[in-house]
């Protein structure tokens, strides 16, 4: 009822707010026997944390995790695994001025309507730093899948403001601060310099994959693969919108394109974004995401406070002029969790069988 847990068979409840002592998550479902330590989940919490760059907030915060249950002599024991990461950099004077007030497309006013009472802090409950127990509870997914099928995630921005990145290869990704997937990324430093003076926020377009998806995972109806992938998406700060595939392209094609042709060799194309009847395809899941600009800025604003009464508000305090730039490492966690969850479903509804990874459709072999 409370909206806090992902997922049925690999469960994820996410807890804590963001001035809180500690923000976390428990993950219920693991399969037991997997190696796992700390170390294999602090990579991608140091790809999300913020600090990391003059174009993303300053809140300095290490994002150590540490792992208090569900694990035994390196193993875990398919127990509920407890993931704890400590908040350490708070500044919650700054946002002394905003207790009566709304700020302008924050949940302050939402938030205050629904509960009647609300942790103005950082945003509270609704702050993205939420977004960090996901991205730690996405890292075990991860090495669960790519130990049993081979999957990887990878994700990177194809867009910030009005700027396009085209597309030039992965290996520049983890080389800048944008997550681009371009060598000379001067032109998003000098964009970003120069919005931060402005006093004013962008959005972002981020793309995430998923190669190595083995066939069948996802249900024909209203589990579709592709349905709980857009549930997921839109779970993250910030999302107004979700693309699968081919998406909002798919209005302007015909269909001798858009649908995929089959050949001996696997799929001439993946329009579909590696799905097809709400089921995987073999092919690599393509997904895109919408980012709104950030609400958090320093030009002043129109608002009312908790009387009704007009007011205008300024909102101080560290934060990221596009939350975008920080978001390639949760879209791939929940890509990763949503995968998760309908191998474990497809395990327990058909057997302890494993999917061939391919594009050609029918090819299921026994373990």
């Amino acid at each position: 009822m409370s909206g806090n847990t992902f997922g049925n068979l690999f469960a994820v409840t996410n807890f804590g707010e963001s001035h809180g002592p500690a923000i976390g998550c428990v993950i219920d479902g693991c399969p037991p026997g997997m190696v796992l330590s700390e170390a294999d989940i602090q990579p991608d919490l140091d790809r999300r944390r913020p600090g990391t760059s003059r174009h993303v907030t300053q809140r300095n915060e290490p994002d150590a995790v540490e792992i208090l249950s569900g694990v035994y002599e390196g193993k875990t024991t398919g127990t509920p695994i407890c993931l704890l990461i400590k908040n350490t950099d708070q500044r919650s004077k700054d946002y002394g001025n905003i207790l009566q007030t709304f700020r302008p497309g924050h949940a302050d006013y939402t938030y205050w309507h629904k509960y009647g009472i609300r942790d103005p802090r950082g945003g509270g409950r609704s702050s993205a730093r939420l977004t960090a127990p996901m991205v730690a509870a996405g890292a075990v997914a991860k090495k669960w899948l790519f130990e049993q099928y081979g999957t990887k995630f990878r994700g990177c921005m194809s867009q910030i403001g009005e700027v396009s990145i085209p597309f030039e290869s992965w290996e520049h990704v983890p080389n800048n601060p944008f997550y681009a997937p371009a060598a000379d990324v001067s032109a998003l430093e000098n964009y970003m310099d120069a919005l931060r003076k402005a006093g004013d926020s962008c959005g972002a377009r981020i793309r995430v994959t998923a190669s190595g998806v083995p066939v069948g995972l996802g249900e024909p109806l209203f589990d579709k693969m592709d349905a709980e992938i857009a549930y997921a998406m839109m779970g993250i700060n910030a999302v107004k919108g979700v693309e699968i595939g081919a998406g909002f392209e798919s209005v302007v094609q015909r269909g001798t394109t858009h649908g995929d042709s089959l050949s001996p060799q696997g799929f001439k194309s993946n329009n579909a974004g590696g799905v097809l009847g709400g089921i995987t395809t073999g092919q690599d899941l393509e997904v895109l995401i919408a980012i709104k600009p950030t609400s958090s800025i320093i030009t002043p604003r129109e608002s009312i406070d908790v009387n009704g009464q007009s007011t205008e508000v300024v909102t101080k305090g560290r934060h990221d002029p596009c939350v975008g730039i920080r978001a390639t490492p949760i879209a791939e966690a929940m890509l990763a969790l949503v995968v998760m969850e309908h191998a474990l479903r497809q395990r327990a509804q058909c057997g302890d069988v494993k999917l061939a990874v391919g594009p050609i459709p029918g090819s299921v072999s026994q373990v």
